[in-house]
């Protein structure tokens, strides 16, 4: 090996076949040079030799031994070593793989091989592994990479050492040339086609702006690969491994290499590399020609991964080839390992950087740092209406898609169209508002949504005329218009049956060929019928027609919308708000709740979306996002139902007081309540919620008892007014639940058979221990006036009961002269499929019941029953008195909602659909020792995470990822537990075997691909 003073150049060196020193070799060489005994283990590499140092019999790691590619010199590998020292002193927060000293000597030195002399380091070792088998990468993760890549890039700015002047494969200021030497030798045709093809679209790109490209010192392979996490299982970066491909190169490569790792992990696209970007403009900004150039340079990245990835594996099988992309020649076969499993990996990064064209991801780009594009927007008139032109409202919040009518798109557009037209007037369905007939329900992907055009029904017969001069074209159906004002896109124009320019409507332009017949402004260009569809396009001039769709998914629409115009002003029509709002709104409207809003009173998701609609199991957002609800046990009987709403509308027509007045539906919803609850529970009153449904219920105890003291179960949640807070020690909703706790409150365990104090087996002893706590205070004469609980373990996720833990408790209450108060807040009204009643599982009946959630569908309705014994007593208290509960309303929604229970048999369901999903649960934790246990009955089921399916240990950080990966597949899921561990599954009792799959095989999906 040369030692002298150079680098290495790829275009002279040819192939670098990695060295495969033995093991036992490199062993004794580190002992004899560095005096240091270890025991290595073989890492991957795609030309360098790597290996794990232990010291003898050592269980944890000490070193990584890192072995040069014989091409590389000592020069090179000093400028590594010094920038990997620059890294770590500016970022002392971030671990770096740095050169080990020992003895005062730094362990780096040219070592004799059995394969020549090579340049031979021991360098730090990171613990908690790389990410680049992490799995799905949640946002923060991916924001978390680009924050990386911005400190390295900035630490590294000022750094120079001519061991960084190098010409490497990996600069991306030679991609082109590189892919031109190797594709030719990718054993894939199709997919070097496909490669080369790509690679000179983006280096054409590239070059317009290449020479405002700052150019710096850069770590330049900061992938997955070589960031290790900040802990055990977390996909966080925190450290920085391998600097071997430091080189000087334009400072945007460092960006463009890190976006690329992302695009291999499940489910990513394109979009999702926008945190990152995000993260890095923030803290070293991007000139507008780096954000230009950025996009290009992660195509032309994957493209380079292909073409060297190949042709690595191939010059590794077969030893040393004859010349640059075409190896031969006899060789040891020793292989790539490393290499060869990257192959795929690297495919689909390119496949998803070449996903989208650059110009859509460009622009989304700049959308998303808020750097507005430099546009010019085409002026003219293409058509004079033939009468008045109304605007068709298809957004989420269109009354139009009342009762479900979204479901059938094409219906609800056609009905929405005809009641325009019935008026007269002619129908236009604006530019960039997201539609709700394209909306797609039960679907892991968003739908396209997002209109890149306006569609136009005109009243009467309107003939179009070219708003400016340009190149008429037509093919299949469509005339195209270009200019240098922009291209007129016209899906579905009558030309009027001939074509005076000589074009062909069915296939081409014979006469004008590809460029087109040259047309006059004001030409007609054709007729637009009466009634009949056009679907118009106004798209930057030079930006492809061919292609273009007409829908787009929200994710990157901002990218789509950016090359494309409003053509309302052309038809006449007034121009559509800015998309970019429509996007924006969900983060804005967020900001203003935040402003005037307590923000104690939370949200779910950290960026939630904007729900705006609701249908039976499923939930819209203002983009046409559909997502599955698994969560809302509020909606019982499902969102929006009819029966309910016309309940409610026909009551609010007639009569709306409060509860002291005298009408029929507040006397029928109480006899109905009384009928569904055994004796002696034949007396009710009429709440708003279930907080002051339980409040009310422990002050109907203790008026009846005259007593004070109320036992609460540890871990449970109740409510938020005085007293259901009170009673409620779950340090999830409130972490300082037990220290604040009144001295009238006492607790026994939380009768949790998987996580409590006693499990499995052992759970029977909660029943007696917790009747011995209440012959205890009774004893100390403090008997209790109340014991409260739920009657289905419900804030621990659906946990069951131990068998006759409330004939236990509950005797022991009576026996002291206390009553036994049952909290079926969120169980009650069929959820548990087999019971209507969580009581009724324990066999046992309550003296006083709270019940609430269900009772209204969403609408602000609870009830508590209890005995007329019981409920008289209460007068000792004065009157009780509630403006809105049992109002007409309320009571009239109440009523709806027990119709639709019985008439659609939603408690059945609850059990058959609900067992169908649990069956499916317990085949993902038969699979996944992350399930610990599948709690719950019917629709009412906690899906219990673990660390350790041995301690149980709980997995919350999984639960909120998985929570947060299910939404960006089209599911609201949240987590409960006193630990956040367990995913609570309680969706509208409508939900159907086919939701039930589509959640059960998301989470499967989730709980392979991760989080």
């Amino acid at each position: 090996m040369d030692t002298a003073p150079r680098t290495f150049d790829f275009f002279t060196a040819g192939e670098l076949p990695a060295p495969t020193v033995p093991p036992a070799e490199v062993e004794e060489l580190v002992a004899e040079h560095f005096g240091w005994r270890v025991e290595l283990q073989a890492l991957g590499s795609q030309q360098d030799q790597n290996f794990l140092a232990r010291e003898p019999g050592g269980a944890h790691p000490v070193a990584v031994v890192k072995l040069a590619n014989p091409a590389f010199s000592l020069l090179e590998a000093q400028a590594q070593d010094a920038a990997a020292d620059a890294v770590a002193a500016a970022n002392p927060d971030l671990a770096v793989s740095r050169l080990l000293e020992r003895g005062g000597r730094r362990l780096r030195a040219v070592l004799p091989t059995s394969q020549g002399p090579l340049v031979v380091r021991l360098l730090e070792f990171l613990p908690h592994g790389t990410l680049v088998h992490a799995g799905h990468l949640r946002p923060q993760a991916v924001a978390r990479f680009g924050e990386v890549a911005a400190a390295v890039s900035l630490a590294l700015a000022p750094f120079e050492h001519p061991g960084t002047e190098r010409v490497l494969q990996w600069d991306l200021r030679h991609a082109s040339r590189v892919v031109r030497a190797l594709v030719d030798a990718h054993p894939d045709p199709a997919r070097a086609r496909r490669v080369r093809r790509a690679a000179d679209q983006a280096w054409e790109r590239v070059q317009r702006v290449a020479d405002r490209l700052p150019v710096q010192a850069g770590h330049f392979d900061l992938t997955d690969d070589n960031l290790t996490a900040q802990h055990a299982g977390s996909t966080l970066a925190g450290g920085v491994l391998d600097f071997g491909d430091v080189t000087t190169s334009w400072a945007v490569a460092e960006l463009a290499v890190t976006l690329s790792s992302v695009l291999h992990h499940p489910g990513a696209e394109p979009a999702d590399v926008l945190p990152a970007v995000r993260a890095f403009h923030e803290r070293r900004p991007l000139s507008p020609e780096e954000l230009e150039a950025l996009w290009p340079l992660v195509v032309l990245r994957g493209a380079v991964l292909v073409v060297s990835g190949e042709q690595q594996v191939a010059v590794d099988a077969t030893g040393r080839g004859d010349g640059l992309g075409a190896p031969g020649g006899a060789g040891q076969t020793v292989g790539n390992g490393y290499a060869a499993a990257a192959l795929e990996r690297e495919w689909r990064i390119f496949e998803v950087a070449d996903s989208e064209p650059l110009d859509v991801v460009t622009a989304a780009l700049r959308a998303a740092l808020g750097v507005p594009a430099r546009r010019v927007r085409p002026t003219g008139r293409a058509a004079a209406p033939a009468g008045p032109l109304e605007l068709v409202d298809l957004s989420v919040t269109s009354p139009s898609a009342d009762e479900g009518a979204w479901q059938d798109g094409p219906a609800l557009l056609e009905r929405a169209v005809r009641r325009v037209l019935a008026t007269g007037a002619g129908a236009l369905v604006p530019f960039g508002v997201p539609r709700i007939d394209r909306t797609r329900a039960l679907s892991a992907t968003s739908a396209a949504t997002v209109p890149t055009g306006a569609s136009w029904w005109p009243s009467g017969d309107v003939a179009l005329h070219a708003p400016w001069p340009g190149r008429r074209r037509v093919r299949a159906g469509v005339l195209e218009l270009r200019s240098a004002q922009g291209t007129l896109v016209l899906h579905g124009l009558d030309p009027d049956g001939s074509d005076p320019d000589g074009g062909d409507p069915d296939g081409g332009d014979p006469d004008g060929g590809a460029a087109g017949a040259e047309v006059a402004a004001g030409e007609r260009l054709g007729t637009a019928r009466a009634g009949a569809r056009l679907d118009v396009q106004l798209l930057d001039a030079g930006v492809p027609a061919e292609g273009f769709p007409l829908f787009v998914r929200p994710e990157l629409a901002l990218g789509w919308l950016s090359l494309a115009h409003d053509p309302a002003p052309l038809l006449g029509a007034p121009a559509a708000p800015d998309p970019a709002r429509t996007f924006a709104d969900p983060a804005e409207l967020l900001a203003r709740r935040d402003a005037v809003f307590a923000t104690v009173q939370e949200h779910y998701y950290e960026a939630p979306p904007r729900i705006e609609r609701g249908w039976r199991h499923h939930l819209l957002d203002t983009t046409g996002r559909c997502y599955l609800d698994m969560v809302n046990n509020v909606t019982s009987v499902g969102h929006a139902h009819p029966r309910v709403t016309e309940a409610a509308t026909a009551q609010l027509r007639r009569l709306n007081t409060n509860s002291r007045f005298h009408y029929g539906a507040l006397v029928e919803f109480a006899e109905r309540i009384a009928d569904l609850l055994p004796a002696p529970l034949d007396t009710v009153f009429l709440v708003n919620s279930g907080s002051e449904a339980v409040d009310l219920a422990l002050r109907v105890a203790m008026a009846a008892t005259g007593r004070r003291d109320v036992v609460s179960v540890l871990e449970a949640y109740h409510g938020w007014t005085l007293a259901s807070d009170a009673v409620s020690t779950s340090t999830a909703d409130n972490p300082a639940a037990l220290q604040t706790r009144p001295d009238w409150v006492h607790t026994v365990d939380a009768p949790n058979p998987y996580r409590g104090r006693h499990r499995d087996a052992e759970a029977r002893r909660y029943g007696p221990e917790a009747a011995a706590r209440i012959a205890g205070l009774a004893a100390e004469g403090r008997a209790p006036a109340a014991f409260i609980a739920e009657t289905f373990y419900g804030n621990a996720g659906g946990v069951r009961l131990p068998d006759g833990y409330l004939a236990q408790v509950y005797a022991a209450v009576r026996a002291a002269g206390g009553l036994a108060v049952a909290d079926e807040v969120q169980v009650g009204y069929g959820r548990l499929g087999e019971f209507f009643w969580g009581f009724e599982q324990q066999g046992v009946v309550p003296d006083v019941v709270a019940v609430a959630k269900a009772v209204g569908n969403g609408f602000p309705l609870g009830i508590v029953a209890t005995s007329r014994q019981v409920a008289e007593r209460y007068r000792s208290q004065g009157y009780f008195f509630s403006s809105s509960g049992g109002s007409p309303l309320s009571c009239a929604v109440g009523s709806a909602v027990l119709d639709v229970i019985a008439e659609e048999g939603l408690q059945e369901n609850a059990r058959t659909v609900g067992g169908h999903l649990r069956a499916r649960l317990l085949d993902l934790a038969a699979a996944h020792p992350l399930i610990g246990a599948v709690h719950g009955s019917g629709l009412y089921v906690g899906v219990d995470l673990v660390e350790d399916p041995v301690t149980r240990a709980p997995a919350a950080a999984a639960a909120a990822g998985i929570c947060d990966r299910m939404l960006r597949l089209g599911i609201v899921l949240q987590r409960t537990g006193e630990h956040g561990n367990v995913l609570k599954v309680k969706p509208p009792l409508c939900l159907d075997v086919e939701a039930a799959d589509f959640f059960a095989d998301a989470l499967g999906r989730v709980l392979a691909e991760g989080w």
